[in-house]
């Protein structure tokens, strides 16, 4: 049974057949802790972030600066550049649970610098099969990378702290589409003796190389052996970590609980998330590669059409921050998704069905300010609602090997036979993100009725406060007495 000690220690009991743990977070040092963790690990995450989305996407530039007339692709050759990324993508998701059984340091390292190279390499290739093989690799490297980073972030922050800090992680996504659309505006606009989408290529994929010798370096395995926290502070992140998961040791490297990996496979939270993820992601792999495309066919520039991307993705930016941060300060993260999605939903509508130049860049805006914060807090809301480590891993892990089969799809929808508005791909756009804001609404039912099972559970548990002998409700942060699924 759950007690508190004097001066607020927490003592957690899960069962009679384990020892407890004692747990003192003294509130000053936490403070100081999670200061330094945002300070020191999360531009570092952020970075590599940036760099892998600027990697994978910046295709759709190259496509407008003249990447397909000088290698000869015929248009349906380029839907299979962009659909073969994401075919590693989907068989390498199970990597995430690797930060948890190679050191961080190492596996970021070695993530990096092959898809760095891969996309560095796309610079020298002169046929399509050249391209084919760079972005096979590109994606098989940034799929052991990128959907795991939320895993590892929940190994240094609370549960009521992981959200923003995913939100802070994933809005380099809508960034990076910021930037890539600045950064090949200024390419494609400028003469060089090297070929402008070439140069695109090699000035976006070198600096990927340079940061992961910069990761092997300076990424931390874990709170414990941060070079940046003090002998204090270290004792403080390992109470928080053991506060996380409930005991001693299960944040450690190399440690899997295969009854854990069953419970997660056969939690319906999971796979309503995991759903929930696929249909965001049909938008969210199309609308990067594509917006070039789609601007020029609305009567803009090849040059004026990379420079108008980037306002759209900026508010995405602004908003991945914000609604992560609203949805942690008030534990209501599935309202958040549900409106997100109605927001997107409605600018694809706006884009399928008006022809004037004015509405349709306004529902660009709406597309983007829902796709991207709407993902930003699907991933935080599975590490919200599952208690352990590896829970946490195999639902991440599920997530992205079911939601990556959308981009499958998605990068399929602009055909160019479809062109100047593509009303098919637009409507469908819509449609999954209207089916996306429906799952939302119904895993949130779904979290009401678990809560109020485990209210009444607990109802006959009694909970003890020495010192006063007043009665108290403890919340601990596993899965056991006092665990509330965040709504």
């Amino acid at each position: 049974m759950p007690k508190v000690g004097k001066n607020n220690d927490l003592v957690h009991h899960e069962d009679a057949s384990r020892s407890c743990h004692f747990v003192h977070i003294d509130p000053v040092v936490q403070k100081r802790v999670v200061r330094k963790l945002d300070l020191n690990l999360m531009p570092l995450v952020v970075a590599l972030y940036l760099m892998s989305f600027l990697d994978r996407s910046n295709i759709g530039n190259a496509e407008t600066a003249g990447m397909s007339k000088a290698l000869n692709v015929t248009d349906a050759q380029f839907q299979w550049l962009l659909t073969v990324f994401y075919i590693p993508y989907i068989l390498f998701e199970w990597s995430a649970l690797m930060w948890k059984v190679v050191p961080p340091h190492i596996w970021a390292f070695a993530t990096v610098l092959v898809w760095g190279l891969a996309a560095t390499l796309q610079a020298v290739t002169f046929s399509w099969r050249g391209m084919i093989v760079c972005r096979f690799f590109l994606a098989m490297a940034e799929a052991a990378y990128g959907p795991g980073i939320p895993y590892l972030l929940s190994f240094f922050y609370m549960r009521h702290e992981i959200g923003l800090r995913c939100g802070v992680f994933l809005s380099a996504a809508p960034f990076a589409a910021c930037f890539a659309s600045a950064l090949a505006y200024g390419i494609t606009s400028g003469h060089s003796l090297l070929a402008n989408w070439r140069l695109l290529f090699l000035v976006e994929g070198l600096p990927s190389i340079i940061l992961a010798f910069v990761a092997f370096f300076f990424f931390p395995d874990s709170p414990q052996k941060s070079r940046f926290l003090s002998k204090e502070e270290k004792e403080v992140a390992k109470a928080r970590a053991i506060r996380q998961v409930g005991q001693d040791g299960a944040t450690r490297v190399g440690s899997i609980s295969l009854k854990d990996v069953r419970a997660a496979l056969i939690d319906p939270k999971n796979w309503i998330t995991a759903l929930m993820y696929f249909s965001c992601n049909v938008s969210f792999s199309s609308l990067p590669v594509f917006l070039p495309t789609i601007l020029t066919r609305m009567g803009f520039t090849s040059i004026n059409a990379q420079g108008l991307s980037a306002p759209p993705y900026f508010l995405s930016f602004l908003l991945c921050i914000a609604s992560t941060w609203i949805a942690d300060r008030t534990s209501q993260r599935g309202l958040v998704i549900i409106i997100l999605s109605c927001f997107a939903g409605t600018g694809y509508v706006l884009l399928a069905t008006c022809h004037s130049v004015g509405f349709r860049y306004f529902g660009i805006f709406l597309a983007a300010a829902g796709i991207f914060p709407a993902i930003s807090n699907i991933l935080p809301w599975v590490l919200n609602n599952q208690g352990t480590d590896t829970k946490r891993g195999v639902g991440i892990a599920m997530l992205q090997m079911v939601g990556q089969c959308g981009p499958i799809l998605g990068t399929r929808l602009y055909p160019a036979t479809d062109e100047p508005r593509y009303v098919k791909g637009m409507s469908l756009c819509a449609a999954f993100m209207f089916f996306n804001a429906l799952l939302a609404l119904m895993l949130r039912t779904y979290l009401i009725w678990e809560n109020k099972r485990a209210i009444e559970r607990e109802s006959k548990v009694a909970v003890v406060v020495e010192g006063d002998g007043k009665e108290q409700t403890v919340a601990v942060e596993n899965e056991g007495y006092g665990f509330r699924n965040i709504l």
